[in-house]
């Protein structure tokens, strides 16, 4: 087996840079293409019309932009001084795992490669797993970094 399209979407937590590291190893070994992507989740309080709360939901979201594009910069020249053709994407308005398998099937990935927080129990319940969301959504391979 092959693999010529990863995807690999990441946020601002260590164990995205986990996951950066695998994809980079393997892309180097299958020649592959390799898109790096984040999303920028849907705000929950964007509905909300408080005078004051605006201001701040409005410089809380281009604070997490800028950060999200700063980060796929880094990552985009990591990438190229190592000879990997890299794409990156920032993805806005959609659940974060909606937006992963969006992508995915946009671009024809045949690996998605992702962190996990490894989070149990409640945890888990409470927050969510995006990473076992996608893998359990998902018609290609999934690589799930701890």
């Amino acid at each position: 087996m092959s693999y010529k399209n990863i995807l690999v979407p990441v946020d601002d937590s260590p164990i995205s840079y986990a996951a950066i590291e695998h994809a980079e190893k393997i892309a180097k070994a299958f020649d592959s293409d390799v898109t790096v992507m984040c999303v920028l989740s849907v705000d929950p309080l964007r509905s909300i019309d408080f005078y004051k709360v605006a201001p701040a939901i409005t410089q809380y979201v281009l604070e997490a932009e800028q950060n999200a594009q700063g980060r796929l910069e880094d990552i985009k020249q990591t990438f190229q001084a190592h000879g990997i053709t890299i794409k990156t994407l920032i993805i806005r308005s959609v659940p974060p795992a909606t937006g992963i398998l969006n992508v995915a099937e946009e671009i024809h990935a045949d690996l998605i490669i992702m962190g996990s927080h490894g989070r149990k129990g409640i945890k888990k319940l409470v927050l969510g797993s995006v990473a076992q969301e996608v893998l359990g959504s998902s018609h290609i391979p999934v690589m799930i970094v701890k």
